[in-house]
């Protein structure tokens, strides 16, 4: 009679437990091991997610749609970072001096994007023009000077900006 190793039909099926689904062991770290058990009950950083218009009726028993708000925020996981604002060149886009802003570094830039970009070895956000045989880039900031280049080739940027948390 064989000992130990893998028996057909042995163990829960899978999917039945409590998680509903296929899981994996894994090795963690002790010092994280709160961290992700807490983020596993949670399933993720989910809040719940309610039209303003319902508001009112809120107690405890009311139901919501979850939103998880990493997955909101963040697309493309192994490509994003995220930066704080420095400067005050994109105020008039709403982005302030302390914001957060997700960065994604797989989007291809566009006209019209926010993006970071490296000019003359200095890190700049600002918004993106291509037209007219111009490429731009311009601050939303009367204070500060439009940036031009000759082509895209003389432009180096890092990402494109696709959220900004923003303290009220």
């Amino acid at each position: 009679m064989p000992k130990g190793g893998i028996r057909h039909g042995a163990g829960r099926p899978k999917g039945t437990g409590k998680f509903g689904e296929v899981t994996k062991a894994i090795r963690l770290p002790y010092s994280l091991i709160d961290q992700v058990l807490q983020f596993v009950q949670q399933r993720g950083l989910c809040y719940p997610l309610f039209p303003a218009d319902k508001l009112p009726e809120l107690t405890p028993e009311s139901t919501a749609e979850k939103l998880d708000i990493g997955r909101f925020l963040v697309q493309n996981p192994a490509a994003t970072f995220v930066v704080r604002v420095t400067g005050e060149s994109m105020i008039g886009a709403g982005i302030f001096p302390d914001d957060l802003m997700i960065v994604d570094r797989s989007v291809r830039a566009e006209s019209g994007n926010v993006v970071i970009a490296c000019v003359d070895g200095e890190f700049v956000v600002k918004r993106l023009f291509i037209g007219d045989g111009k490429v731009e880039l311009r601050p939303e900031n009367k204070k500060f000077k439009t940036v031009k280049f000759d082509n895209m080739n003389d432009l180096k940027i890092w990402g494109i900006v696709k959220n900004v948390i923003h303290r009220v």
